[in-house]
């Protein structure tokens, strides 16, 4: 997930918020996210998957292009002044959502100053709580991350927080895996403490890299819940190279091209596993050998692609950042041994973590019984969007999955009602659909 880190570090600028960020409250009982975007827009997202970028025009209209293409999509929305907090979204009025709100400050592993935020639906009944664990984004989650607003909207409590060397957090960035679960650790001590009373069901959500990081931290604490969104139980090096022969078979080359780009994507996980002392010649002279072959073009992988054109000297620099990354992570061997109740949610059409051999794994853990629930998307890639092609063949997104925002919100209040969408789910050897662990 390489590629998703690299760009977040071209676009993690902080924006100037919009007073209008929020979460509301429609005529018609139903919930509205408006978040942040880059560089000065906002961004709708609805609990159906559907969502649009605003832009301000004239006087005090905000016009809507659907999901992230150009193309208008008619829903002009108005503000009222920020101090009344109202919104006119879809033909239907609204209002901004009171939550309860608690900033803090805490300390991850080693004593590292870590700055998270708890938010609370308004009142005193018990509800879940989630903590959203960072995927490999260099921004602020605590400015980003939409989930922190969607949960509470629909009666789930969230917990986020800028993970260390991100946002207003101490400490250096890291992919550490270890170092990051233990601060997960320290991220759900604090929820917990925050919400007191309040607190009901606890547990993870992890996107992405936390899908790695947040069964880890549910192995070091009780939890009564993981949730993974288009996260892997294989291992970094494992995902480049599942990655690099799903996007051949998807241009139509056969297995004898894949073997061959997996010199490639081999080789260069050698080279940056081992520091620069094994693979360079391999990679160098793969580079050299099929450099002219009709597919070479065509290779991506999670984080191949992106060095192909560098110069040895060139890739070493630009990894020097991940030199902490668990590259042969053995994820399986946590959740062999993970008894809390999971949720994992995975993209059919997800080019950079590709799901078919996670799905496969996952599916001996529910065989040998362990609580694992698993639910495919079939049109979906990572970040759990729907797209179209593009003339140049790149994908637009167009949309969340339908069913994935829902899916999340109810296996956090302990439920599961299907269908969700077109996913296609299994649940663990003697699972129930209607009864949660």
């Amino acid at each position: 997930m390489l590629s998703i880190l690299l760009a977040s570090l071209l676009s993690s600028a902080q924006p100037a918020i919009d007073c209008h960020v929020g979460a509301y409250r429609l005529s018609d009982g139903s919930t509205v996210d408006v978040a942040p975007t880059q560089p000065d827009g906002l961004r709708w997202r609805r609990i159906d998957g559907s969502t649009g970028k605003l832009k301000h025009g004239d006087g005090d209209v905000w016009t809507s292009t659907s999901g992230w293409t150009d193309r208008p999509d008619h829903k002009d929305v108005t503000f009222t002044d920020c101090a009344r907090g109202g919104i006119r979204f879809g033909g239907m009025d609204g209002q901004r959502i009171a939550f309860d709100v608690h900033d803090t400050v805490f300390k991850g592993e080693g004593g590292t100053r870590l700055v998270g935020r708890l938010i609370l639906p308004a009142g005193k009944a018990k509800v879940p709580v989630v903590v959203l664990v960072h995927g490999s984004e260099t921004d602020s989650a605590r400015i980003w991350d939409a989930m922190q607003r969607e949960l509470p909207a629909e009666g789930v409590g969230a917990f986020v927080y800028d993970k260390r060397g991100t946002g207003d957090s101490d400490g250096k960035y890291t992919q550490d895996y270890s170092v990051l679960a233990n601060d997960a650790v320290a991220a759900v001590t604090e929820a917990r403490r925050l919400a007191g009373e309040r607190a009901g069901r606890v547990g993870f959500r992890g996107g992405s890299q936390g899908g790695w990081v947040a069964p880890l931290a549910a192995s070091r604490t009780k939890v009564d819940f993981v949730m993974v969104g288009y996260g892997l139980a294989i291992s970094p090096l494992e995902e480049d190279r599942e990655a690099v022969a799903f996007g051949l078979k998807l241009k139509g080359y056969d297995q004898s091209v894949i073997d061959k780009a997996w010199e490639l994507s081999d080789s260069l996980g050698l080279m940056v596993s081992s520091n620069f002392t094994q693979g360079v010649e391999q990679f160098d002279a793969a580079r050299a050998r099929y450099r002219n072959e009709p597919w070479y073009k065509d290779v991506r992988g999670d984080f191949t692609y992106l060095a192909l054109p560098m110069s040895d000297d060139e890739i070493r620099e630009k990894t020097q950042m991940f030199s902490a990354t668990p590259w042969h992570y053995d994820a399986m061997a946590v959740l062999e041994k993970l008894h809390t109740p999971q949720l994992w949610m995975l993209g059919g059409m997800d080019i950079d973590a590709p799901s078919a051999e996670t799905l496969r794994r996952l599916g001996t853990l529910q065989a040998q019984g362990l609580p694992v629930t698993t639910a495919l998307f079939p049109g979906a890639e990572h970040g759990m969007t729907e797209f179209e092609l593009a003339p140049d063949g790149t994908r637009v997104s167009t949309r969340y999955a339908e069913g994935y925002m829902r899916m999340t919100i109810d296996y956090a209040k302990g439920t599961l009602h299907a269908p969700y969408g077109a996913s296609k789910m299994q649940f663990p050897k003697h699972g129930d659909v209607a009864k949660m662990p």
